[in-house]
């Protein structure tokens, strides 16, 4: 099903895909444990380009306390906690919602940040500082010097070709190679290595835009594709089958904007959002502890479903199968 509304920007009007998503962890144990208290982030956010129609949080075994809360950056987290052990902690999370992709054509920005280097204006600096600070130490420049590739040293740097250029550098200079440990690898570990994970691309190119001094930030979210979505539905995406991480960079008169390393995408075409934070740590889509015999946990599932509706008869995704 597709539903037609006028797009942004005033441009023509364009398909708007009736999204199915079903993401599912489940943890194993050989015998039973206890759960201690569980942070959950899986619930997409509502936006003027992606707006939630339906919403469920199954988990097995049933929660004792299940309570929802907005964190500082407006993500829904929900807090469970249990009062019975068991062999297995099973969570499933299903979300029906409408996206309007943006595209690079859609992004307008302020006569004054079209050019870099640019200053954000004085009522907006404040709140953008903490998104601005460096997060990684970087004591010989390394990332400062590879962010500086991109600017033009002999006449103007266009701000949105800059980051459009880093964008695609990572995905055809770098190489992805799913990981299922958890973890991420520090920007200049992958800077070194050229190569890792869609949730190490994005934190080398955070702290590239952060050198350069622009604000940025992390998403954590889903990745689907379909015959009508454009570029980024004629070729592979990676980064499927698992949660996707990606960056935005705060660009004056189009306000946050999306750049996703690992698949060349600028703008949101394909990309729904969960969760927006300052660093990685704080957009983790499911935390927790648990405690019982040494050596009893066997392992974690995790499957994340993401198509169009009517787009297929069946629910196979439409993204190949991957750990990000």
């Amino acid at each position: 099903m597709l539903v037609m509304l006028s797009s942004f920007q005033g441009s023509v009007h364009r398909p708007m895909p009736l999204l199915q998503l079903k993401h599912t962890t489940t943890y194993r144990y050989s015998q039973p444990a206890s759960f201690g208290e569980h942070r959950l982030m899986v619930r997409p956010r509502e936006s003027y380009d992606q707006r939630l129609l339906e919403s469920s949080l199954t988990i097995d075994p049933e929660p004792s306390e299940l309570r929802w809360l907005q964190d500082v950056f407006g993500n829904s987290v929900a807090i469970a906690t249990f009062a019975r052990r068991a062999k297995r902690l099973h969570i499933e999370n299903s979300a029906r919602l409408v996206h309007q992709p943006h595209d690079l054509v859609d992004f307008h920005i302020e006569d004054y940040a079209r050019a870099y280097p640019f200053t954000y204006a004085s009522e907006e600096m404040p709140d953008l500082l903490r998104s601005i600070e460096r997060q990684h130490l970087d004591p010989h420049r390394q990332i400062d010097n590879w962010a500086r590739r991109f600017v033009n040293r002999s006449s103007t740097t266009d701000t949105l070709g800059m980051l459009t250029d880093m964008t695609h550098a990572i995905k055809s200079e770098f190489t992805y190679l799913p990981r299922h440990q958890k973890g991420t690898q520090t920007p200049i570990e992958t800077l070194a290595k050229g190569k890792g994970t869609c949730r190490d691309y994005a934190m080398l190119m955070i702290e590239a835009v952060r050198a350069l001094g622009l604000a940025a930030r992390f998403v954590s979210g889903y990745l689907y594709s379909s015959s009508d979505s454009g570029p980024s539905g004629s070729r592979r995406l990676e980064g499927g089958g698992n949660t996707h991480a990606w960056v935005r960079v705060y660009l004056p008169g189009s306000g946050w904007v999306e750049f996703d390393p690992t698949n060349a995408i600028i703008g949101t075409r394909g990309l729904i959002r969960v969760a927006v934070a300052r660093d990685i740590y704080q957009a983790v889509p499911i935390s927790g502890t648990w405690s019982g015999f040494p050596g009893s946990f066997l392992g974690m599932d995790v499957a994340v479903k993401a198509f169009v509706e009517d787009a297929q008869q069946d629910d196979t995704p439409l993204i190949g199968a991957g750990k990000c």
